[in-house]
């Protein structure tokens, strides 16, 4: 796996968060900073809890003037269903080809048995598409370090 480090163009996708409706690209984005959160499995207790807490300190991260993306590579009917379970004001998005967490670095070859699940990682990318801060897990209950990650986006301006 390559990883990403900061500087670097972060790699453009193209991602679905339903069918039949248009796809979020990440330079579509461009002039936003973007926080992309990777998780392994949708429904998943960490993972819940992961989206969960970004939801319930929404107004925090709403001030904070980026757009956040939650990415899984379960499929779009699945996220869609978890979304709306949880009551996310963001867009979880469908890596269900895996080439977004392929391009990002993060895909675990081999999870507990599962072949091909993202790493539990944060990416922060500046106005221009730049990767400005990253994070990545190795344990998939640990859930990222959320006040590091708005203290990064607060950063860009």
């Amino acid at each position: 796996m390559t990883e990403l480090s900061r500087g670097a163009p972060a790699p453009d996708f193209s991602l679905m968060t339903a069918l039949g409706q248009e796809p979020v690209t990440l330079s579509g984005q461009r002039g936003d900073p973007i926080v992309l959160l990777f998780v392994p499995l949708a429904f998943s207790s960490t993972c819940t809890e992961e989206l969960c807490h970004v939801s319930e300190n929404w107004s925090t991260w709403g001030e904070l003037g980026a757009k956040v993306f939650g990415v899984s590579i379960d499929s779009p009917f699945v996220n869609q269903k978890w979304a709306e379970e949880m009551g996310v004001p963001f867009p979880v998005l469908s890596d269900f080809n895996k080439e977004v967490a392929t391009a990002y670095g993060v895909l675990e070859e081999d999870f507990f048995g599962l072949r091909g699940v993202a790493k539990r990682s944060v990416f922060v990318v500046d106005r221009e598409g730049r990767i400005r801060w990253t994070w990545q897990s190795d344990h998939p209950g640990v859930l990222p370090p959320f006040d590091e990650i708005v203290k990064a986006v607060q950063e860009l301006d």
